[in-house]
């Protein structure tokens, strides 16, 4: 049975000091998950750069880097299901990398959010899908494997029909590289999520979750209202579908994450009416 988990990096703005993290702990354990995905860069005091990048991106990281995870994590009674690193860390000390997955207990690591980086370029998406199997290889050598983690700028053109996703999921040795596909994401993009899960098959190891729709915070003003993530069952996505086919690759966690539009401007409350979902419907589409 796959594992239900929140991402870390959603909890940025609640993550203030110990007593906030030991309280959005406990609260993520009581709705029902079992499980948290850690980011490499939350783990630890941030630098400027990352800090100034990720707040543009509309993304808070909040004060976490200052806290003791592995005793935090510990004592939720939570398991990891893998930590969230970039590509550099990797390609500068694979051994580090797995030394502090192993800590954490988990044999997952996954490369998300290439800052900077030119997703229309066929050439330099070959180039990161080599630089991919490498770090797997190295990550492999050391027990651990390497997941790629998507948003939505991999469904750029970069030449005729293909996209970026497709260069990284034809030139990635599945030995070495495989997937954590982000659903709504690519929805948001435009693509068909469903289609890819299929294309991805086995290789898609975890799934990550969210809701799309509207969500009214005051009289509207035109007929167009603006989408954004919502809380699971919320909004307009065909979630028990995806699950389905989750379910079939054979995904061992299913983790939400959404960072903005939160019901009650809380991302706490907003897990917590996640996991009704979860509960209700993520059991029901076992094989």
């Amino acid at each position: 049975m796959a594992r239900k988990a929140v991402q870390q990096f959603m909890l940025g703005s609640v993550l203030k000091n110990e007593a906030s993290a030991k309280a959005t702990l406990a609260a993520i354990k009581a709705a029902g998950y079992d499980s948290i995905e850690l980011c490499g860069f939350m783990l630890h005091p941030m630098g400027f750069l990352v800090r100034m990048l990720t707040k543009a991106a509309g993304m808070p990281v909040g004060g976490g880097g200052n806290l003791d995870w592995e005793r935090l994590v510990k004592q939720s009674g939570l398991d990891v299901v893998s930590i969230h690193q970039d590509l550099g860390s990797i390609e500068r000390d694979a051994g580090a990398v797995a030394a502090e997955a192993k800590r954490f207990g988990t044999d997952t690591v996954v490369v998300t959010g290439m800052y900077r980086f030119d997703y229309g370029s066929k050439e330099a998406v070959q180039a990161l899908a080599g630089r991919l199997n490498e770090a797997g290889r190295r990550l492999a050598d050391q027990g651990i494997r390497l997941l790629y983690h998507n948003h939505n700028c991999e469904l750029r053109k970069t030449a005729g029909q293909s996209c970026a996703y497709d260069i990284l999921l034809e030139e990635t040795d599945p030995a070495y590289v495989n997937f954590e596909f982000d659903s709504y994401w690519f929805t948001e993009g435009g693509a068909d999520a469903k289609l890819w899960m299929h294309r991805l098959g086995s290789r898609m190891k975890l799934w990550h979750i969210n809701d799309r729709g509207a969500r009214l915070t005051g009289p509207a003003m035109t007929p167009i209202l603006k989408t954004d993530s919502m809380e699971l069952g919320t909004g307009n996505m065909d979630l028990v579908g995806l699950a389905q086919i989750a379910v079939q690759n054979g995904v061992s966690a299913v983790i939400l994450e959404s960072h903005r539009n939160w019901i009650d401007n809380s991302p706490v409350r907003s897990l917590q009416v996640s996991a009704e979902w979860l509960n209700e419907h993520f059991q029901e589409v076992r094989p």
